[in-house]
């Protein structure tokens, strides 16, 4: 719209609302969620052929350790969501899992190819620091254990024990167990071959027990027992078991018997004999390996 002004000496334009509108041809999509669908194949493809290609070449890579932290990957190398920039992915569970890391052990490690037989003396030292903390499933052994007589005489005898290895805490609280249950049985009669009335009975026939002649048949006692002694894998123990009962000694050794195939290899039980090779009488320190438990 044109006005007239009679002091104007040009004609003016009243400006519009709206602002003009162009006549150049947009060539963008009028949305900007929009997406080309060729684009986006083309993106998802690359994105899973990049993440295989970290995930191989972390399979080939030997990652370094951070020292400062000791955990074995460094906190700069993992996000939030798992996974790290070097290619690979920690599952939840295996991250919270507390592993046990061990820097003495490292470096025992790490001087096997300069120095093999440090090394290896590094290694049996700590074995023998840190035995009674190794736990074994089965420390037993398959060979039989062997059992001799030495002039043993019941009222008054050493019973010796070899070991393969020095007995762990709970392997000696296992003996002592079983020494102390073996003499209590024993204390109380219960090891009497005169009396073996069930066990003498025939298979086909109905058990029965007289109690008239297992009452007048002669006790058996066990006397007395002394302390377990144990030197390195060396142990004896004093009894004095009073009547010649053979079926007391039966029990003993059916027993250690067990124990040796499946908790700590025996590899023999001497009856009798007042002296045992590398057994030294005078020994008696503890810090060097001997030991004396009360049964």
């Amino acid at each position: 719209m044109f006005i007239l002004h009679h002091t104007a000496p040009i004609l003016q334009v009243l400006p519009h609302s709206h602002p003009p509108i162009s006549s150049q041809f947009n060539h963008y999509t009028p949305f900007l969620t929009a997406k080309n669908p060729i684009y986006t194949q083309y993106k998802l493809y690359s994105n899973v052929t990049k993440a295989r290609t970290r995930n191989l070449q972390s399979e080939v890579e030997i990652n370094s350790f951070d020292a400062d932290d000791g955990d074995g990957y460094g906190d700069e190398d993992e996000d939030e969501s798992g996974f790290l920039r070097g290619g690979g992915f920690i599952g939840r569970e295996e991250k919270e899992k507390d592993y046990d890391r061990d820097p003495e052990f490292a470096e025992i490690l790490g001087s096997c190819l300069d120095d093999p037989d440090k090394a290896k003396s590094k290694m049996e030292e700590r074995l023998r620091r840190k035995r009674n903390r190794i736990l074994h499933s089965k420390t037993g052994s398959a060979t039989p254990m062997q059992v001799t007589f030495n002039k043993f005489d019941f009222s008054n005898s050493y019973i010796w024990f070899e070991f393969y290895n020095s007995p762990l805490e709970k392997d000696v609280s296992l003996i002592c167990d079983t020494i102390r249950s073996w003499h209590i049985v024993g204390r109380l009669g219960g090891c009497n071959s005169l009396n073996m009335q069930l066990s003498q009975c025939l298979l086909d026939q109905r058990p029965s027990y007289n109690a008239i002649q297992g009452a007048n048949i002669n006790p058996t006692t066990f006397y007395n027992i002394g302390d377990l002694e144990i030197q390195d894998n060396i142990a004896r123990i004093w009894v004095d078991i009073g009547t010649g009962e053979p079926l007391l000694l039966d029990i003993l050794i059916n027993a250690l018997t067990q124990i040796s195939s499946d908790y700590i290899g025996i590899k023999q039980v001497v009856f009798g004999g007042s002296e045992f090779e590398n057994w030294t009488e005078s020994l008696k320190s503890e810090d060097a390996g001997y030991s004396i438990h009360k049964i």
